[in-house]
Formats: structure tokens, C-alpha cells, sequence
């Protein structure tokens, strides 16, 4: 079997991210965090109060940050966190309008994905301007107005590392459902989760976690995901060397995500560097959201550099190591078949529409551009799946669509 470059190796070794590791057993409760700064006042996109919290058990630190800044914290994110390239132990907790006179009881948790933020995906997805939301223009308003409309109790956590660790934003999901709980009375709390936050709120849930963290406490009442990767994604892996031009900065990339190759030709250089691909330390939650889709859907034999980019070598133009080589340390599989909790019921929201602007689209198979709708809706090991909808949009719109929003909607104020 190929081996991971030493750079991988190393990182997820001092990340303990071994499945020797791994504790299904009830560990210590959510925390301990410790309140560091609150924002009442200058607060853009809707929102009341932002708090920075950090965890203090001294198990999670800094995450490595691309060096060209495009991992950064940017807007009013980075002076809430008081840096652009916060420590993975800090994270922000946004409040709604009327988070603690609006009557529904239990109060619902937003939760971002990768290369997201609680403003872009829940309240503006406006806020990086046009592109910036799956489409040329995009709406200044999301799904935070509307559940504040229809009478919810809404926060909304924001992670300090974009491609962070899945076991670190697992555990400080945990810590913001614990506060709301403190903050609300409320017993439970619904997550609206999308993309690499779901499958990560689904490890908290599963009580997939290290030896220093959180099983999963009781606290949830609905996991909605919305284009969850629930049996992973190899999109990355499926389009020959078309995904890395727009990551490596030697090709004009500026895409803050892994790519299958550590080397590739453009402009007629050898660009190489292991740190833009999945071996990185930038990115370390992308391994484990890996699957082989190929028996599935066949890979697309007219794009160059198919099969080596897929099952690694040198190709005319590229060289990568394949998908084989990080399966170990992708947790899909695990998260499966650990399970959730069958008090939690759970609802996955898929796209269709595989028409992202600015980037290649997943084409081999009907997907939301990135997401396999196949994967997306899988339930395997899910306790109580409350069910499962697809609708006409792309990965990116899922959250802000008047179609995603009124599913959610209808989901959350089930019975």
C-alpha cells in the first residue's frame, strides 16, 4: 500500500488521529471553556452579540494556516477572534435577534462548513460578494432571519480553522450546545449542520471521538444535515488534474482546499509541494471525509490525468500519491458504524443541481456539484432517520434557497 509523504504521517501523528485512539466510552463532560470577549455593539449581518470562547482542557491548539493568508479570518471574524489565524482551541458563538424571548423551546444551532462562517452561511450570503454563495448574486439575508421569524431561539457557532480537524469541531460543537443549554434552560438543542459540519456534528452524536473528548451528552434533539457527505467524497480525486490549478499558487490557484497532486506542470514549470495536497497540515479535515466512489460511478476517462490522479503515480502532467494512500485515515466508515443515537432524529437535505458557478462540477454522477446525492442521502447507521429530501439546488445554495429554507423549516417545527 502507498505511504502518506512524512509530512502527513507526522501531522496526524501528533494530532492522535489513530483509531487506536478513538473512545466510543462516556468521557468528561463538554469543556472545560472559558468565556474570553463579548461583541454587543458594531456587529454586521443581523446578529446581537458575538462571544469568543476557548476551551482550556489543553487538548486542542493551533492548526497550521496556509501561508498566502487565504485560510485566514477575515472581515469581522478576525476582530472577533482577535486574530486572523486563531488558535483551533477558540471559537465564536453568534446570537440571533430574540434568541431569549422567542417561545419555541428548543433553541436551534447553526453550523457552518468548510471554507464558511456563521455571517456567509447563515445570515449573508452576500458576505463575500457575487460567487461567493453558488451563484453570480447572492441574497443579503439567510436562514438565520427566517428561523428568527418563525419564532426560534437561533445561535450560530463559527470554527477558527476552516479545514480544521473533524475531531476538534466535533468537540467544539459540544461546547456551544453546552453553553446554549446554560444560557436557555433547554435541555436539547437542533442542529442545522452543512457539508463537513455535518458529518462532524454526526461523529459527536456517534460519540466518534478521542480519548480526550466528548461522547456524545443527550443534548440533541434533530440533526439536520444538509449535503452531508455521509459515505464520503473522492471528488477531488475524480477529475485528473483539473481541481488543482484552481489550489496551487503556482498555476494562479487560490482555492483554500487539498488537491490529489503534489506535483503539476504549468506554464511549462514543475510546480511541486506536498502542503496544497491531502498530505497537508492545512487541511486536515478533508482526509477524513475520503471514499472510493468508483465502482459506482466511472471515473471520467477523457480528463487528463485521470487514472493517475486516482490511483497515484506520474501522469503526463502531475503526480500524485491516490486516494488509496489517505483511506486510512478517513473516518467514514467508522462514523457509519458507530451509529447515532436513537433519540436523535435525523434528516438529510441534498442537492441536485450540480451547476456551482466558478468551479468544475461534479459530473460523473448525480451529485450537488461536489456532494454525490447518492452519499448524501445514504442512512446507514443512522438510529432514527427522521428522512431524507432532495431539492433543485446546488451544494452551495442549500441553506439560503427558499426550497432548502422551508424544508428545514417544516423539519424543525415537526413534532
Amino acid at each position: 500500500m502507498r505511504k502518506p509523504a512524512p509530512l502527513f504521517r507526522l501531522s496526524h501523528w501528533l494530532r492522535g488521529i489513530s483509531l487506536a485512539l478513538c473512545s466510543l466510552s462516556m468521557s468528561a463532560l463538554a469543556g472545560p471553556t472559558s468565556l474570553q470577549a463579548t461583541f454587543t455593539s458594531g456587529i454586521s449581518n443581523g446578529w446581537v452579540k458575538v462571544e469568543r470562547w476557548r476551551d482550556t482542557s489543553g487538548n486542542i491548539g493551533q492548526e497550521a494556516f496556509p501561508s498566502d493568508g487565504r485560510g485566514d479570518q477575515s472581515g469581522q471574524r478576525a476582530t472577533f477572534f482577535a486574530d486572523s489565524s486563531p488558535s483551533s482551541d477558540n471559537f465564536l458563538l453568534y446570537y440571533a435577534p430574540n434568541w431569549n424571548t422567542n417561545s419555541k423551546a428548543v433553541p436551534v444551532l447553526l453550523i457552518h462548513g468548510a471554507n464558511q462562517d456563521a455571517d456567509l452561511a447563515w445570515a449573508n450570503p452576500n458576505d463575500a460578494g457575487d460567487y461567493g454563495c453558488g451563484q453570480q448574486s447572492c441574497p443579503s439575508t439567510g436562514l438565520m432571519q427566517a428561523l428568527v421569524a418563525d419564532n426560534f431561539k437561533v445561535f450560530a457557532l463559527s470554527l477558527a480553522h476552516k479545514n480544521g480537524d473533524g475531531y476538534i469541531w466535533a468537540e467544539q460543537i459540544a461546547n456551544a450546545i453546552s453553553i446554549i443549554k446554560s444560557q436557555t434552560g433547554a435541555s436539547k438543542v437542533d442542529l442545522v449542520t452543512w457539508s463537513k459540519s455535518a458529518f462532524n456534528a454526526r461523529m459527536y452524536i456517534s460519540s466518534v471521538t478521542q480519548s480526550w473528548g466528548t461522547s456524545y451528552q443527550g443534548d440533541v434533539r434533530r440533526l439536520i444535515m444538509l449535503g452531508g457527505p455521509n459515505n464520503g467524497i473522492d471528488w477531488s480525486f475524480r477529475h485528473g488534474w483539473t481541481h488543482t490549478f484552481a489550489v496551487y499558487p503556482g498555476c494562479g490557484g487560490v482555492i483554500n482546499g487539498p488537491t490529489a497532486h503534489d506535483a503539476i506542470l504549468c506554464y511549462g514549470i514543475w510546480q511541486s509541494g506536498s502542503q496544497w495536497s491531502y498530505a497537508s497540515s492545512y487541511f486536515p479535515g478533508s482526509v477524513q471525509m475520503l471514499k472510493r466512489w468508483d465502482s459506482t460511478y466511472a471515473l471520467p476517462v477523457s480528463e487528463q490525468d485521470w487514472y493517475t490522479t486516482y490511483e497515484g503515480g506520474w501522469g503526463f502532467y502531475t503526480h500524485g500519491q491516490g486516494i488509496d494512500a489517505f483511506l486510512p485515515y478517513s473516518l467514514v466508515d467508522d462514523v457509519r458504524a458507530a451509529g447515532t443515537d436513537p433519540a436523535v432524529r435525523v434528516h438529510n437535505l441534498c442537492g441536485n443541481k450540480a451547476d456551482i458557478a466558478l468551479i468544475h462540477n461534479e459530473h460523473t454522477g448525480p451529485s450537488d456539484g461536489v456532494v454525490f446525492v447518492s452519499s448524501c442521502n445514504d442512512a446507514s447507521g443512522l438510529g432514527n432517520h427522521g428522512g431524507s429530501a432532495t431539492i433543485n439546488v446546488n451544494h452551495l445554495k442549500l441553506g439560503w434557497s427558499s426550497s432548502g429554507i422551508n424544508q428545514i423549516k417544516t423539519w424543525l417545527n415537526a413534532l
